[in-house]
């Protein structure tokens, strides 16, 4: 029997389109996302679905991204198939979060719809963020930790490829240490701020708030928090974990490991893109990875699940 873990990816994944087959095919999904539209107001099909510039702006791509995610998760579930420990790339942890029964589906919209506006006000001027290659993690740490001004890890996605944060002149600064030091490339990415960063701790705080009246139920399958790697069984812990997400480092790398070690043998990736399928490949290849992007996936994973 396969020891099997859900993973959701994060913001980046998304584009036009995903999610619509399940929208249109499986009433379970539809309704899904139609209850992500009651809960926030917004017209979740629409973002989606047809060509607008929404769907890249951080208070929308949240929403929308947690919609999909879920009226996915649901479509797997109804073939049988259930996992034994669940995660997510930052926003992808609410996916983590419904999927482990832990927060509702109305609770998890209505705080990434909060999540996602936070984060768009929060962004603060000259902030960066630049995908570092070809390089070990304790040299980006010991560099970012000598250069002048903000810049730390946003993410530890795989083996030679993380993710740096912070102001852009000292995210630059740390960037050029790192060439000369050996580091294969240096690209800067097209994102609206320094996500992942110390420069986003008031937008984690004013999070906090939002979170207080969510009610927590208790897991029915724990999840790994990006924070610290680790496994989480308490839901008296999830909150502040969430709060931290928002400008601590993102452990996807260590995640994984964590979930090797515990004997987790096959992955789901559920939601659009595969983004953790690459990242996996350069973290173990011998390990099974499955994709649900499109309904025809949802066989192919339940016959190589059940």
């Amino acid at each position: 029997m396969s020891r099997i873990a859900f993973v959701f990816p994060g913001q980046g994944a998304q584009y036009v389109g995903m999610g619509k087959d399940f929208y249109e095919q499986i009433p379970v999904s539809r309704k899904v996302i139609d209850t992500a539209s009651e809960v926030t107001g917004i017209d979740i099909p629409s973002i989606c679905f047809e060509e607008n510039e929404n769907i890249h702006i951080t208070e929308y791509t949240q929403i929308a991204m947690l919609a999909v995610e879920a009226a996915m998760l649901r479509a797997l579930e109804e073939k049988g198939v259930r996992s034994q420990v669940n995660a997510g790339l930052s926003l992808g942890e609410y996916g983590a979060l419904i999927a482990s029964g832990v927060m509702s589906e109305r609770d998890a919209f209505a705080a990434v719809r909060k999540r996602g506006i936070l984060m768009q006000e929060a962004v603060p001027e000259g902030g960066a963020m630049a995908a570092v290659m070809g390089t070990d993690a304790a040299l980006i740490e010991e560099m970012c930790e000598k250069t002048q001004g903000i810049v730390s890890i946003a993410n530890y996605n795989c083996p030679g490829q993380i993710v740096i944060t912070g102001e852009k002149e000292a995210v630059d600064r740390a960037g050029e240490a790192l060439k000369e030091a050996g580091a294969r490339r240096i690209i800067p990415l097209k994102v609206s701020g320094p996500f992942h960063s110390k420069m986003l701790e008031g937008a984690g705080e004013k999070l906090g708030e939002a979170l207080k009246d969510v009610e927590l139920c208790d897991f029915t399958t724990p999840y790994v928090t990006n924070v610290t790697a680790q496994y989480v069984k308490e839901p008296s812990l999830v909150k502040e974990l969430l709060v931290q997400q928002v400008s601590s480092s993102v452990r996807w790398q260590q995640c994984v490991e964590k979930m090797l070690e515990e004997g987790v043998d096959t992955f789901i990736e559920i939601g659009p893109g595969k983004t953790l399928a690459g990242f996996m490949k350069k973290i173990d290849r011998t390990v099974k990875v499955l994709n649900v992007e499109k309904v025809e996936d949802l066989e192919k994973a339940a016959k190589e699940c059940l």
